[in-house]
């Protein structure tokens, strides 16, 4: 028997009680700051974030110290969620920030521990979501949120829980680490192999892309030839990469694919739109891509090969037009970017190598990406579980 049964056992039998937030912890919803009370200054008052802010990188300005307006904070290792699109977004801040009304902040009372409520609410959010209101623009109102039931064990349980939820949660933040650096450590490795700066004892020529193979892409599809379902997924510069929301019939495909450029299997697809310089390595399954913003060299392989040029494109040899009202990687931009090109030997070398790295840093069925992906279902098949409790008879 675990701990944590042992503790179950021994404190609470026949069930936990459950309470609502506004029972067990002190909520505060965010206000926007009146008038000219938010600077520019990092060094004039507390961050100010408002909603999506607190969960990325932006910060929206300082709350300015010396105003009367009524400014709400988060203390250090309080709950931070967002109760605007998108709704139920929770963590702790490890400082104390000013909150707009996009956010809220929670923590616990005398009974109950803040970080154990942490993981509860992030093991509900699915739960929390669906009190929100609104079609455009979802929100939750602070009595929804009050409201919301928590199961309430007595404090020896919810300090174990969090020890254990803590220390799945720090073997992850490890293999992230591990990720971030391994990943620097494969563009340090990929930027010499394909610099040649120090090589003498070979012979590497610069060439355009242009001589190494044509800039290719597949027959324009109408929008009336799509369907949203179909038998051949069509990517566009939205999906691709990621998941077809288009399709075309199988006829149009063979008939498009036999008379017009189609990739080979193993050709390296490249984004000319949208997230320029994106690579894609064509699989061979059928599928359909979008003109002039989807395209490829035709290469021989006897001469350069397509894991080649794939980390060759990694380093973007291209030069982007700008000119216009968008951003975009024409035809003649890839044709005269120049790559360095080695004897084959060299070239399989030196893609043996990065391979190695590669599947470390990116394979979603191997290496660390994987490893991460399967601590995390770990995590939330352990935390729900932990989480889960008999309700006690009234």
């Amino acid at each position: 028997m675990s701990k944590l049964d042992e503790l179950i056992a021994e404190l609470c039998p026949e069930g936990v009680e459950y309470k609502t937030i506004e029972e067990a912890a002190l909520l505060t919803m965010g206000t926007s700051p009146e008038g000219n009370t938010i600077n520019h200054d990092p060094n004039n008052g507390y961050e100010f974030h408002q909603g999506k802010s607190f969960f990325g990188p932006m910060i929206l300005g300082h709350s300015d110290l010396f105003t009367s307006a009524p400014i709400k904070f988060a203390e250090p290792g309080s709950i931070v969620m967002s109760v605007r699109a998108p709704v139920g977004d929770t963590n702790l801040t490890d400082r104390k920030i000013a909150i707009g009304r996009g956010l809220c902040t929670m923590t616990g009372r005398d009974s109950l521990e803040t970080k154990y409520l942490y993981y509860y609410l992030n093991s509900r959010i699915d739960e929390i979501r669906k009190r929100s209101t609104g079609s455009t623009f979802e929100s939750i109102n602070s009595n929804d949120l009050k409201s919301f039931l928590i199961p309430l064990p007595p404090l020896p349980i919810q300090r174990e829980i969090v020890r254990i939820l803590d220390t799945f949660t720090e073997l992850t933040a490890e293999l992230t680490a591990e990720l971030t650096a391994r990943k620097r450590q494969y563009e340090y490795y990929r930027d010499l192999l394909l610099g040649f700066s120090d090589r003498k004892d070979i012979s590497v020529n610069l060439v355009k892309l242009g001589e190494v193979g044509r800039v290719s892409m597949c027959k324009r599809i109408l929008k009336a030839e799509t369907k949203p379902e179909g038998d051949v997924p069509f990517f566009k510069i939205g999906t691709f990469g990621k998941t077809p929301d288009a399709y075309i019939s199988q006829e149009i495909y063979d008939e498009y694919r036999k008379s017009y450029p189609f990739p080979k299997t193993g050709d390296i697809l490249i984004s000319a739109a949208g997230t320029i310089g994106r690579t894609v390595i064509y699989d061979g399954k059928p599928a359909y891509y979008q003109d002039s913003n989807i395209v490829w060299i035709d290469n021989d392989e006897r001469t350069v090969l397509n894991r080649y040029l794939y980390y060759c494109y990694a380093l973007k040899p291209w030069a982007v037009s700008t000119g216009g009202t968008i951003a975009r990687l024409y035809n003649d931009n890839i044709s005269k970017a120049k790559i360095p090109v080695p004897p084959l030997s060299e070239q399989r070398r030196i893609v043996a190598i990065l391979d190695r790295f590669d599947a470390l840093c990116n394979d979603l069925t191997s290496g660390l990406p994987a490893e991460i992906e399967a601590r995390r279902k770990q995590y939330e098949y352990y935390r729900d579980k932990l989480l889960t409790f008999k309700e006690k008879s009234a």
